[in-house]
């Protein structure tokens, strides 16, 4: 008899609010039923970035809205359910903890299993839900937190190859939209202003480039570019609309040259293990930058290898991913108890060294 499994999903790890249900027949492709995200931009603008215990106050207050708006979409009740899953870590601690409380509740209430799922994973699987990748496939984890080269062998089988030793990408959009003076959040705002700007113009570094492994560095060109703000509003008494746009165009430009010679690096050490159907995917915020994609899309024509990338909607923090991944995590008999705890930190290879150094906390990455 061919299960059929429905799962609540609830994503609170950052600044986006999200519940979903997804729900799968036997190996068929899942369906989204629903997907419900409530962003926190407004609340954060005056500050210049996410502070998080006002992002923790924010969870608390929508969870409960997004479950039952997300179970109104899909018409759904509880009763209907299967399981909740929800973002276990990383991330913000106080968002995590809103997240794993409501789980938790609405478990104990129902007596519905409850999953913890890490918010990496929910990224990495997420070519799964869309596409039903087969294993192994590359990886390309690439977001404000964190950015990584997996290869994906199993639910709990993830190989790093590399992945940044200090800022993220997204993280160092923002810092860029901030230093110039663009909204948050800044992938959107430095790509729009990019469009219109001579990405020739001003001689961005490739940090690590010349490197032959497949770690990444971004926090010098964060620096250069504001010694390159300095330095033009110290010449011209400010920054012309013309300036930022060259400016955030050739940043842009530096990010994808360095994005696409480390994917060059890791989609070799890939296809080295000579994979059926070799899938390099892309996930997380930064995977919803046209240019980036465009140039990821290229090398994997030129290497033989099919490219993935989610809809737009499934590149930022969602719960549908983290619904999947509950399904995942469900038929392979995975479950956790009510002694479930929330994890700043949670590294998806336990295996390899930590990339960001460790602590009482654990690894970063």
């Amino acid at each position: 008899m061919t299960q059929t499994l429905t799962i609540l999903g609830l994503e609170s790890s950052c600044d986006d609010t999200a519940a979903a249900i997804v729900r799968q027949t036997g190996s068929e492709r899942s369906e989204i039923l629903s997907s419900v995200v409530f962003g926190q931009t407004e609340l954060h603008d005056r500050y210049g970035g996410i502070v998080p215990e006002l992002a923790a106050r924010a969870h608390a207050e929508k969870l409960d809205i997004c479950v039952q708006d997300a179970l109104r979409a899909a018409g759904l009740s509880l009763g209907d359910l299967d399981a909740v899953a929800v973002t276990a870590g990383p991330g913000l601690i106080g968002g995590v903890l809103s997240g794993v409380m409501c789980a938790k509740g609405i478990c104990a209430a129902t007596r519905l299993p409850l999953i913890g799922i890490n918010h990496l994973a929910g990224h990495a699987l997420t070519p799964r839900l869309t596409d039903s990748v087969a294993y192994p496939y590359l990886m390309l984890l690439v977001s404000g937190g964190h950015c990584q080269y997996l290869i994906a062998r199993g639910l709990d089988d993830f190989t790093r190859l590399g992945g940044t030793i200090d800022d993220a990408p997204g993280e160092a959009f923002d810092k860029t939209a901030r230093l110039l003076g663009l909204p948050q959040p800044g992938g959107p705002s430095v790509e729009a202003e990019a469009r219109n700007g001579d990405p020739d113009r001003f001689s961005f570094p490739r940090p690590l480039v010349h490197r032959p492994d497949c770690n990444l560095s971004f926090s010098g060109l964060k620096t250069a570019l504001l010694r390159l703000r300095d330095q033009i509003v110290a010449e011209k008494g400010g920054l012309h609309r013309q300036d930022r746009a060259d400016i955030c165009a050739g940043f842009q430009r530096a990010i994808a040259d360095v994005l696409i010679e480390k994917t060059r690096r890791a989609l070799a050490l890939y296809l080295a293990e000579n994979p059926a159907h070799p899938v390099v995917a892309v996930a997380g915020g930064v995977a919803a930058n046209a240019s980036i994609r465009t140039a990821l899309e290229q090398l994997c024509a030129e290497s033989g290898a099919r490219f993935l990338a989610p809809p737009l909607a499934l590149c930022t923090d969602n719960a549908a991913m983290i619904a999947y991944a509950g399904i995942e995590r469900f038929r392979a008999g995975k479950f956790d108890a009510m002694d479930m705890t929330a994890r700043p930190r949670w590294p998806l290879d336990r295996s390899s060294p930590a990339l960001l150094g460790s602590g009482r906390k654990g690894a970063k990455a």
